[in-house]
């Protein structure tokens, strides 16, 4: 079973670590230095007694403001048989006193040697006094940096609290973006990704209710034309032709009702192929596939479809039912759109570093203070239910692409509907 990780708690097992390790490491060099340096005195200070007793000079002569350095000093001339001996400095302990000693060449011919001992017992106390002054800091620098890594913790963790506060409070009907210039800077990209976040669901609240309301009216609209007809069709008796006339208006009727239903259905389609696992195609093969098809129908209503791809291929990994649905409904629409003779062109361009699909029509144009992704909105004198456009901008949201429809500024009328496609519009699922 996974235990689940805390980055609070993390970054202050790490903070307490490596701040322990730091002041450990600082304080065992400090006290190694001054250890070093104190010893290293001492020597220097034997080293010249034994120069100016080998001079023949007075002890006094050493650098030192008072005869004090002399305190504690035994000299003494001793042999060694062994030759060519260097010179020896060693620590001794002697009835709980320290002791340091100096061994010196005095004269080489009679082996003699001179042996200078200092006590430094004061000086070790001092310097055990030392390190537990170190030890003692050690410890309150410790119970600090503890003390220090809570509170930063706490104050780390401070804007996730705020934005998880904020967050709490909201539902499907009361969602207010947070305000990202009150986030710290490393947060900011947190903000801004969660007012996206918000931004789409509440698009897709505001069109689940005009989806919910357009339904029941596109619905009750059929069905209180077959009330009436039916009503108005037994006030009397008629003649068998008109009896016949009112069943072939209700059955068209009940044919535009089935067509709300079957594109309502699409709707939940949409939704299943969204759990698609994305794989790795050519998008350029899929869009000449496609146009492969539709240059047919585009041919039977005497109209030109154009393609131009560019670049020759373009591989990435998407769930190709929703592309598909895209595309399809891109020319659907300007083949309903165009009239005889016109022509309209597919095209594919590197855009960045994705790729962006274009279908280009010689239509009417649309209105642009419509928004034609909601659902049940339609443009021009055709006929449709006006899911289509609804469904290809959910599409376009579960590929992470980017949708639009805009009319062509190119002097001729019509519309350019674009999808821009990124290197990488969706991660993979895994099984």
């Amino acid at each position: 079973m996974l235990t689940k990780q805390s980055i609070r708690r993390n970054f202050l097992f790490q903070l307490i670590i490596a701040s322990a390790s730091l002041i450990f490491i600082f304080s065992s060099f400090l006290y190694y230095y001054i250890e070093n340096s104190i010893y290293d005195e001492k020597h220097q200070e034997l080293l010249q007694f034994a120069k100016n007793i080998t001079n023949n000079q007075s002890l006094l002569h050493v650098d030192s403001e008072s005869s004090d350095a002399l305190l504690g000093i035994e000299i003494e001339i001793i042999q060694i048989k062994r030759l060519n001996i260097d010179i020896d400095l060693y620590e001794s302990k002697k009835n709980g006193r320290t002791f340091l000693t100096l061994v010196y060449p005095f004269n080489f011919e009679e082996l003699s040697y001179l042996k200078i001992t200092k006590e430094i017992t004061h000086t070790k106390k001092l310097l055990d006094k030392i390190l537990r002054y170190i030890f003692i800091i050690n410890i309150v620098g410790f119970i600090l940096v503890i003390l220090y890594a809570i509170t930063l913790s706490k104050m780390l963790i401070v804007p996730i609290q705020t934005i998880s506060a904020r967050l709490s409070n909201m539902n499907e009907h009361l969602m207010k973006p947070i305000k990202v210039e009150e986030l710290p800077e490393e947060f900011e990209p947190l903000g801004s990704t969660i007012n996206h976040l918000i931004a789409r669901i509440q698009n897709f609240v505001k069109y689940q209710k005009e989806l919910f309301i357009g339904t029941a009216h596109e619905l009750k609209t059929p069905l209180a034309v077959i009330k009436l007809k039916s009503q108005v069709t037994l006030l009397k008796k008629r003649e068998p032709n008109e009896y016949i006339e009112a069943l072939k208006t209700t059955i068209k009727t009940i044919d535009e009702m089935n067509i709300i239903v079957s594109n309502i259905l699409n709707i939940g389609r949409q939704e299943g192929a969204q759990l698609e696992i994305p794989v790795e195609v050519d998008l350029i093969n899929i869009l000449r596939n496609k146009a492969n098809d539709f240059k047919l129908l585009a041919e039977h209503e005497g109209k030109v479809l154009q393609i131009d791809f560019q670049p020759s291929t373009f591989m990435t990994t998407i769930q190709v039912s929703l592309l598909n649905q895209i595309v399809q409904n891109f020319l659907q629409n300007a083949l309903k759109f165009t009239p005889k003779n016109k022509s309209i062109k597919l095209t594919s361009f590197k855009y960045g570093t994705g790729l962006l699909i274009e279908v280009i029509d010689e239509g009417c144009g649309i209105d642009d203070s419509v928004d034609l992704f909601a659902p049940f909105k339609r443009q021009g004198n055709k006929s449709g239910v006006g899911l289509g456009l609804f469904l290809a901008k959910s599409a376009a949201d579960a590929l992470g692409a980017t949708i639009k429809i805009q009319n062509r500024i190119d002097g001729v009328n019509g519309t350019i509907a674009s999808l821009e496609i990124k290197a990488k519009p969706s991660c993979k699922i895994s099984k």
